[in-house]
């Protein structure tokens, strides 16, 4: 029987709006660029979070636990107030990457516990200090700690002491695409009672000023606790909250006159309401009871560990005809349930399907409303203070062609608000296994004309369009399709070969741009790396010259080999793509052939001597030289592997004779790609860059765990380097690379992102899945050492799923009970109410695997969720 939560998923394929309404409100909209109208594009500073709740957004909303519909017309969220905090909780505070002493950081605790592909079901949980918040002295300590300190965190201060907090859990669940129960319960932890404010709060969002619009959306009070929203763009809705003391009445417009001290353009204004709670101001709220922003007030005291729980339903059924019933959150719940567990039916420790369904929560929380006109902002609005000329060469210029108004799976919402080209391309992975067609409308989004570039090139991320990411679109492409394959027996072939042509400008424009002397060897920037090598290698070198990377070679290797077997997979429909898999099978031949010559006129990226892949920097006087940092930088090339099944080279006749034609007649390109002359197990072929003993070499140091292996995974750079740094002299200025397991030290390249040592869940992903292709062709027959030193041989596949079990006990409890995710936060160790709930972070500390960087980065990091299903399928 069809589970009900699919059946919504196969409407919704079928026009049924069930995605009309979800979690689509971003967590920080201010200090973003979309927001910066700056002369000289200070974006944290420009749009401050203590501007935030009096000044009207351009382009998008923010608030905790918030919903909107797809064009983000009307917003939900709750707002709160302990009675003595200078304001009313409307948004997560947290620091800019100029306040905090590694960048960026959110300073709330809030927790993504459930969710659904449609958004039938939907769970989040905020912590709430009954004590004033420490706005202040958050920003304050972490302004004056250096950057070899940790971050001054929210638990570090005294505001959970005696656990005096709220824990507000807000649950959603669908009557109907457009009707939906909202259940708010909040729990007294403290030792005796305390009130708190509830102030769930709807509103439209502001598009009436910049588009000088006579259209204005409208809510209005129908009787004492039922509010109606009325827009041209979205069907009435209404807002039933039944035992409210009151329904509270503004304008999401700025106030004009507090931050600038110019005239407001509304009498009531964006912060109204907070001005009303808070300051008790009668008169900033409209007695009229209607406008764009409205509030119902409800005044709660809560004895010690008692729950007190509100339900409301917003609804495009008139408030009068909704009634509210608490039974539909039950059964969401269940389906819930069904659902997830149908997708991963293995055997699994109650913890692991806890990690599993929170980081399917996350990724599903993660989604947002993003919208940006390039040519709009860079020109400015016309009822907007004239901008800078300078903006017309500045930041994204180039872009103006990006047009953007979709819902887009987020790195997080709250650091990282805004979409990033080869993030998204790990969410994928994830998405598609259960919900596949939001992971195809993903990556074919990504390259549609709005979106890339017209030379080619795929937008990287907001603060820089034109900065250059990994090329993994290809192979994304392909595992998703791979995984619906599997999952529904036949595979999306429009959608893969949609996609394909796209991909077929953005390689090229790679070989176009990328590629300074047609070697094959290739320059990439920083490739999403930020600070791994010695020098930012976005920059102009300070040697002058320029660096051939190992890296940016072998992911375009990695990028031909993905689109061979897209080709690959088309041909065996449509023979013409038999022409177009030769081409990049030949393509990748001359790739593997650069990144393994050795010879005085050829770049040498393979260091015999060491049995590792390094850059080489080219000087202006004709010398080259090895940037001899062991770093991901090397394993890369492991990335680049393709096994060819015979059965489906069989069904392409033309790219086999091709293909032994290269082994026959061209020795001298053949023998630079592992295995390709030969068969493995079930007469399989291999493409890859790394033959046997170069792959034998390269696992040696990646397991090592003096070097690469953590007891949390692969390193992104060996910690031989932490009593051997790497260190360059030029021109007066040292220039170094140490072991950092953790956060940067420098601010060196960005700053706030760090590949010095810490151990990245993207990455260690694909070396498993590496692993297990080279395994696929080798079999058991290749073994190999792990750990290094130790001994103990094993095959590669049971390499992987060993490298898979140390990714996972990041987040699992261990022996005592702890969770290495949590190391030193007792916290989260030991309290009930705290130890079972994951936070999913950007990196882990590569020697004891805390969380560090971004908290709620499940985009990539819900990798982990594939990670599970992968070990309890197949142990």
């Amino acid at each position: 029987m069809i589970n009900p939560e699919q059946i919504r998923l196969t409407q919704a394929r079928n026009g049924i709006p069930w995605r009309k309404w979800g979690c689509y409100l971003s967590e920080r909209q201010w200090g973003t660029v979309r927001e910066d109208y700056s002369d000289n594009g200070t974006a944290w500073e420009y749009f401050s979070h203590d501007q935030a709740r009096s000044r009207a957004y351009r382009w998008g909303e923010d608030g905790i636990a918030g919903i909107s519909d797809d064009r983000q017309i009307l917003c939900f969220a709750i707002a709160l107030w302990n009675g003595v905090d200078p304001i009313i909780k409307e948004r997560l505070f947290g620091l800019t990457g100029n306040e905090g002493n590694h960048g960026e950081d959110v300073k709330e605790y809030y927790f993504y516990l459930d969710n659904t592909p449609t958004h039938s079901y939907m769970k989040y949980l905020y912590k709430y200090p009954q004590a004033p918040f420490p706005y202040d002295q958050l920003v304050a300590e972490n302004k004056q700690r250096g950057r070899n300190q940790p971050e001054y965190e929210l638990l570090d201060t005294d505001v959970f002491a005696g656990d005096r907090y709220f824990d507000v859990s807000i649950e959603y669940a669908k009557h109907s695409p457009q009707d939906i129960s909202i259940q708010i319960s909040i729990t007294n932890h403290a030792p005796d009672t305390a009130s708190i404010h509830l102030l769930p709060t709807l509103w439209f969002r502001n598009t009436w000023v910049w588009h000088n619009s006579d259209d204005k959306p409208f809510l209005a009070l129908t009787n004492e606790t039922t509010i109606v929203a009325e827009s041209p763009n979205l069907d009435k809705m209404w807002l039933h909250c039944p035992n409210c003391e009151e329904i509270l009445f503004t304008d999401n417009e700025t106030n004009y006159q507090k931050l600038f001290g110019a005239a407001n353009g509304s009498k009531y204004v964006k912060d109204g309401i907070n001005n009303y709670i808070v300051h008790g101001q009668k008169d900033a709220v409209n007695p009229e009871q209607k406008g764009t922003k409205a509030s119902a007030h409800y005044e709660l005291a809560i004895a010690s560990g008692a729950t007190k729980i509100v339900n409301l339903r917003l609804s495009n059924i008139a408030a009068e005809a909704a009634s509210i019933n608490d039974e539909i959150f039950a059964k969401r719940l269940e389906e819930a349930n069904q659902f997830y567990h149908e997708i991963s039916p293995f055997t699994m420790t109650d913890d692991l399907r806890s990690i599993q369904r929170q980081a399917f929560a996350g990724m599903l929380w993660s989604k947002q409303y993003y919208n940006f006109s390039v040519k709009k902002w860079l020109d400015g609005d016309p009822d907007f203070p004239m901008v800078s000329p300078n903006r017309k060469n500045g930041r994204n210029s180039h872009w103006f062609h990006l047009e953007t108004e979709d819902i887009l799976s987020m790195p997080d919402k709250w650091e990282y608000p805004w979409f990033a080209a080869w993030d998204s391309a790990f969410h994928a992975i994830p998405f598609a296994m259960i919900d596949p067609d939001f992971a195809k409308s993903q990556l074919d989004l990504i390259t549609r004309e709005w979106y890339m570039h017209p030379n080619g090139q795929i937008p990287a991320y907001e603060w820089a369009f034109g900065d250059v990411n990994p090329p993994v679109h290809a192979w994304a492409t392909y595992r998703v399709y791979k995984i619906e394959q599997k999952q529904n027996g036949t595979g999306d072939r429009q959608f893969l070969e949609r996609v394909f042509h796209k991909l077929l400008l953005n390689f090229t424009w790679w070989v176009n741009r990328k590629d300074r002397e047609g070697k094959n060897v290739f320059e990439g920037g920083f490739l999403g790396l930020d600070n791994i090598g010695v020098f930012d290698r976005s920059a102009e070198l300070p040697t002058g010259g320029y660096m051939e990377q190992a890296d940016g070679t072998s992911w375009m290797g990695m990028y031909c080999l993905n689109l061979l077997a897209i080709a690959l997979e088309l041909a065996q429909e449509n023979i013409v793509y038999e022409d177009i898999a030769t081409k990049f099978f030949e393509h990748f031949l001359y790739i593997a052939d650069a990144m393994n010559k050795v010879g005085i006129e050829n770049t040498e990226l393979w260091d015999d001597d060491d049995g590792f892949y390094y850059d080489v920097l080219h000087l202006p006087n004709g010398k080259q030289l090895k940037l001899k940092v062991r770093s991901l930088v090397g394993l890369i090339p492991l990335f680049a592997v393709q096994i060819l099944e015979p059965d489906m080279i069989a069904q392409v006749p033309n790219f086999q004779k091709r293909l032994e034609w290269f082994v026959k007649h061209r020795f001298d390109l053949a023998h630079n790609v592992a295995c390709m002359e030969s068969e493995g197990m079930k007469a399989r072929r291999l493409l890859a860059i790394c033959d046997r003993f170069k792959l034998k070499r390269i696992l040696t140091k990646m397991l090592d765990e003096a070097e690469f292996l953590s007891d949390y995974g692969i390193r992104a750079l060996s910690k031989y380097h932490r009593s051997h740094p790497y260190i360059w002299r030029t021109n007066g200025s040292e220039y170094r690379v140490d072991y950092e397991p953790a956060e940067s030290s420098s601010g060196l390249f960005g700053g706030n992102s760090n590949w010095r040592g810490p151990i990245w869940m993207p990455v260690n992903f694909l070396i498993i899945e590496s692993l297990q292709k080279f395994h696929h062709y080798y079999g058991n027959d290749f073994t190999i050492e792990y750990p290094s030193g130790s001994g103990q041989m094993m095959t590669l596949w049971d390499v992987s799923v060993e490298l898979s079990r140390r990714l996972i006990n990041i987040f699992s409890k261990d022996t005592n009970g702890d969770r290495p995710v949590n190391n030193g936060n007792q916290k989260f160790q030991t309290d009930p109410h705290w130890q079972d709930l994951i936070q999913f972070y950007e990196y882990f500390h590569g020697d004891h695997g805390t969380g560090v960087g971004a908290s709620h980065q499940t985009g990539w990091t819900g990798l982990v969720a594939k990670l599970i299903q992968q070990l309890t399928e197949h142990t």
